[in-house]
């Protein structure tokens, strides 16, 4: 078993998102906000957490066979805020999250196949394998991408302290 689907999507993203994400005005990235309250910035800064975490969990269940993470799921907005993402430079996190996903194609590629069982729990007691883990890893990078798009084609600009 290979994850050429996961891995070549990812590399998509990135080749198509680059570019879109550096020619974007900085009413864009800082003053559009979507349901959960966040701009774009964050929404990236988001994506650079989930990369984060998704390589410390693929790396260890590699050789874990069971392994309890904490789960920064619900706490997304403290981590977003706590990094203040919203004041970070713009390129700097379009690399990082760009680097990022390039090295996480390198882990998926060089994943252990015999590991792809090896599980984690989630905060909410939910196992979840390490084939899981990288099979959701491109849906839900694409998941936020979208949500990016929605705000870019938004005409609404909101300032806020």
């Amino acid at each position: 078993m290979g994850f050429s689907t996961v891995t070549s999507g990812i590399t998509n993203l990135i080749a198509i998102w680059e570019p879109k994400l550096t020619e974007l005005p900085t009413n864009t990235i800082m003053y559009k906000w979507n349901k959960q309250n966040r701009t774009i910035k964050q929404i990236l800064g988001h994506l650079i957490d989930s990369a984060s975490n998704n390589h410390q969990r693929m790396v260890r269940l590699q050789y874990n066979p069971m392994l309890v993470f904490p789960d920064y799921r619900q706490d997304n907005d403290l981590w977003i805020k706590l990094q203040n993402f919203q004041n970070e430079d713009w390129n700097n996190m379009i690399q990082l999250w760009k680097y990022f996903n390039l090295h996480m194609i390198q882990v998926i590629r060089s994943v252990d196949l015999s590991a792809l069982n090896n599980y984690w729990y989630d905060y909410e007691k939910t196992k979840v394998t390490l084939q899981e883990m990288i099979e959701g890893y491109l849906w839900h990078i694409e998941l936020h991408l979208n949500e990016i798009q929605d705000l870019i084609d938004q005409k609404t600009v909101i300032v806020r302290d």
